[in-house]
């Protein structure tokens, strides 16, 4: 598994290089607050790994985690599930909703933060 910075992150949302960034965290997390472009699975429900096979379509597609913060595990253990299952270039944005507002950057979702 490969870790990124929120900056790394950030170029690699505006190259739209059409790398799926997953948050991992509860539904009514995303709601609440995630990454613009983000979709959201839910690493708590239990087809998790067939869920994201579904959006990927194939498991040597490149694919960016996120959680809440680096105190969070849930991105890296969503990671490790899914490297498990074969999927070969999986990334976690390991300092997660945290990271990327500490970063200055900004949110969608219904508790929105401005960008720097």
């Amino acid at each position: 598994m490969k870790t990124l910075k929120a900056d790394e992150l950030k170029k690699t949302i505006a190259d739209k290089s059409q790398i799926p960034v997953i948050n991992v965290l509860d539904r009514g997390d995303f709601n609440d607050r995630h990454i613009p472009g983000s979709i959201n699975v839910p690493l708590s429900e239990g087809d998790f790994v067939q869920n994201v096979q579904q959006k990927l379509g194939d498991k040597t597609k490149p694919v960016i985690l996120y959680c809440a913060s680096s105190e969070c595990d849930a991105s890296e253990k969503a990671a490790k599930k899914l490297e498990a299952a074969g999927f070969t270039d999986v990334r976690d944005f390991e300092s997660g909703i945290q990271g990327w507002e500490d970063a200055g950057y900004k949110f969608e979702g219904k508790k929105t933060t401005a960008a720097r």
